[in-house]
């Protein structure tokens, strides 16, 4: 589904964000990407989704090349970044239907998806106003609708727990799985580290630019008592 090979990036010499990353998600796969600030999480969600450019390497998703073939590749994901970047002067229907459009998803099928995510989401009552009214949180569960409405095959997410209310949390954590469950892959950064090890079949740990775990978290355990926040840390510490 994506298989990341060799990606490097430097921001000037001094400043190494990647350092010969490797990853290869599976179908059907959830994966969480974590590690601590500054260790590259934003860099590869951003380079793996074409909005910069790596020195080296390549990103291949559902058999496609982003460097040679980015249009396709771009069809096979979609993208939830870690601050809300939205046109605010429409309304969210209209958005709505802009990303359906965008990804040629019927109107059926849209219909259907529109109704059923926002729903869930409790976003219905807000479709028809203008985006620039609404809160943080709500313009992140537009957000996440707009990403679900295509079913690409690969859902990318950099901090979405981020603004959600408890009950949208839950709400993202069964799309996730529903996702996954249905063929599809989820990959997402997060600094909620008991989200990730209640909910991920595997995770992926960088630090200064480089991966250093990434398997289920029973095989990164080793048959150690700890949880997960306490693995990061002690593989992470640098003191």
């Amino acid at each position: 589904m994506l298989k990341i090979n060799n990606l490097t990036k430097s921001y000037d010499k001094k400043n190494i964000a990647l350092n010969n990353l490797n990853l290869d998600i599976k179908k059907g796969e959830l994966i969480g990407f974590i590690g601590p600030n500054g260790a590259g999480k934003t860099t590869t969600l951003k380079i793996i989704t074409g909005i910069i450019t790596a020195d080296q390497g390549t990103v291949e998703i559902n058999g496609h090349n982003l460097q040679t073939d980015m249009i396709a590749t771009k069809k096979s994901f979609t993208f939830v970044p870690d601050h809300p970047e939205i046109y605010e002067s429409i309304s969210g229907i209209d958005y709505l239907n802009f990303i359906a459009d965008m990804y040629d998803v019927s109107i059926e099928d849209r219909k259907k998806r529109i109704q059923d995510f926002t729903s869930r989401f409790q976003l219905e009552g807000a479709l028809g106003q203008k985006i620039n009214t609404y809160s943080h949180g709500m313009k992140q569960k537009l957000l996440i609708t707009a990403a679900l409405l295509p079913q690409a095959p690969l859902f990318i997410l950099d901090e979405p727990h981020v603004g959600l209310d408890p009950h949208s949390a839950r709400v993202l954590k069964d799309l996730m799985l529903e996702h996954c469950k249905n063929g599809g892959s989820v990959l997402f950064s997060s600094h909620v580290l008991e989200v990730v090890e209640n909910l991920c079949h595997k995770v992926a740990i960088i630090d200064k630019g480089k991966l250093i775990a990434y398997d289920t978290l029973d095989n990164i355990k080793q048959n150690k008592e700890m949880t997960l926040e306490e693995i990061f840390l002690e593989m992470t510490d640098h003191e």
